[in-house]
């Protein structure tokens, strides 16, 4: 089955139930399939066939779902694309992807009007001159199309995870895969087609796309869209429109604490469960979150981009008990396990790393044969690079990360990124990013820096060299200036050495 199949079998009998509900308006199930039949024939009328790519860079907005499956009818490929990237990485997203036709947020016009990259362009959910309105356009359309099958074994979706060659790489993803994808989640979750499923998170990332987005649909529920996720924002929608389920940042369903004098005020009694992933949350702030948010029901998922992204749960009968863990096991028709380097299962006490193998893999990194055979075993396994440890009961605790990567805010910075971006600086002769932790965001993207003699620069003007380069959640927050930095023999950066100096020099706290 591909996701169109899936979408107009998931609104059968189901007249007049809403699919979409954003800005306090509903979209039936009839209608979005009205509107997406209408948007595969402007896609096809602006040359868009079987195969092509269709970028799509939006906030939670209903252009993006009816672009997507529009395109998807279509036997189209989607790529999702980070609406926080500044035009460079916008332009190596779409060029690598061979982009024939952009949909994107209008607000986002002068990233796009920067991008280089030859394609169709328009604007969705606000008005950007010079360029036409995708949501006028579909109004416009016919919703009668002549469609071929598209085959469960087609590309659906390339996934860009950024690498640690500084460069991200496209997870390519079939019909099947994303079907699979969200059944496995329905199974693990328990969604219901009752679900009034909040999507706060940017839908572009692949779990709120894949798991919660088009879980819900699959099973015939409600999406409730949140333009941007802000804290007031987030306790304002839960009320209002009497959601049930969320998948957030652990900072998500922190920041409300701190940032919301009132928060008491706020009713969350509609909510049956809240999820939250792209990072652990310790005991003492999962007992914390229980108090105030006044339930129990906290999940943590934890899954793989390239892996649809699944992995594993840690359910609420766990939250504080193994709080920081990523659970035991993996979900429905899913495989882990921890190994030594020597291939073999690591024994209680003990660190290795996460293997998976699931029925949602990707097949592959777009155009990037070594880059896909190196993230693979000989039968089969994915190298997650997330390295564990393995308590006597078997659940799994992440200690470090063998790619050099953080997470900070949810949002996955690979190192090099900055790293990159500093080293042209004229100011600058060395330079090393690192993550300091931090209670709220995860990790804090830090910047060790050794200066050419005679040069000067600070934090701010370097964080202004940088704006225009990279997103902003990837500009480090913390500068620090170092006479030397420590290196191997080989020239290898000992990060471990810098992260240890720091924590032990004052003055360093993280801050965001």
């Amino acid at each position: 089955m591909d996701m169109a199949s899936a979408l107009d079998a998931a609104a059968v009998g189901r007249v007049g139930k809403p699919v979409i509900r954003f800005d306090g308006k509903s979209i039936t199930y009839e209608q979005f399939q009205g509107l997406t039949l209408k948007a595969a024939n402007l896609l096809r009328s602006q040359g868009i066939g079987h195969g092509d790519h269709v970028g799509l860079m939006c906030f939670n907005t209903p252009g993006f779902l009816i672009a997507a499956f529009g395109a998807w009818r279509l036997g189209a490929v989607v790529i999702p694309i980070n609406h926080k990237l500044q035009a460079p990485e916008v332009d190596y997203v779409l060029q690598h992807a061979r982009v024939k036709m952009l949909v994107f947020d209008g607000s986002l016009a002068s990233v796009v009007d920067r991008c280089k990259h030859s394609c169709v362009r328009m604007a969705t959910a606000i008005s950007a001159d010079e360029y036409f309105s995708f949501d006028k356009a579909v109004e416009n359309m016919s919703a009668e199309i002549r469609l071929d099958r598209v085959s469960s074994d087609a590309v659906a979706e390339i996934l860009y995870t950024s690498g640690t060659t500084g460069k991200p790489k496209g997870c390519v993803h079939t019909h099947r895969n994303l079907l699979s994808t969200a059944l496995t989640v329905i199974a693990m979750t328990s969604i219901t087609e009752r679900e009034r499923m909040l999507i706060s998170m940017p839908i572009w990332h692949s779990s709120p796309l894949n798991n919660w987005t088009i879980g819900t649909i699959v099973i015939g529920g409600t999406l409730v869209l949140l333009r941007e996720y802000s804290p007031k924002a987030f306790l304002e929608i839960i009320e209002a429109e009497r959601t049930t389920t969320t998948f957030c940042a652990p900072v998500a369903l922190l920041a409300p604490l701190t940032a919301v004098a009132d928060f008491d005020r706020y009713d969350l009694s509609s909510m049956t469960r809240w999820i939250y992933g792209g990072g652990p949350i310790g005991a003492d702030m999962a007992t914390k979150l229980i108090e105030k948010y006044g339930s129990d029901q906290f999940l943590q998922v934890y899954g793989m981009t390239e892996a649809g992204p699944l992995g594993t749960a840690l359910y609420a009968h766990d939250a504080v008990r193994k709080a920081g863990s990523i659970g035991c096991n993996a979900g429905p028709g899913l495989e882990i396990k921890v190994l030594r380097p020597d291939g073999t299962r690591v024994a209680a006490g003990e660190v290795g790393e996460i293997h998976l193998r699931s029925h949602a893999m990707m097949n592959g990194y777009l155009d990037d044969e070594k880059a896909t055979k190196d993230a693979f075993t000989a039968d089969g396994w994915y190298r997650s690079g997330d390295l564990a440890q393995v308590d006597e009961e078997g659940y799994m605790f992440i200690v470090d990360r063998a790619k050099d990567m953080i997470v900070t805010g949810g949002e996955n910075v690979f190192l090099k990124e900055g790293e990159e971006a500093l080293s042209p600086h004229p100011a600058i002769a060395d330079v090393a990013v690192i993550g300091v932790p931090h209670p709220h965001w995860g990790e804090t993207v830090t910047a060790t820096i050794v200066l050419k003699t005679g040069a000067s620069t600070d934090a701010d003007e370097l964080k202004t060299y940088l704006g225009p380069l990279l997103a902003k959640y990837k500009i480090p927050r913390i500068y620090k200036f170092m006479d030397n930095l420590p290196r191997t023999p080989s020239g290898k950066l000992k990060k471990h050495e810098i992260r240890a100096d720091l924590a032990a020099s004052e003055g360093t706290a993280p801050s965001r």
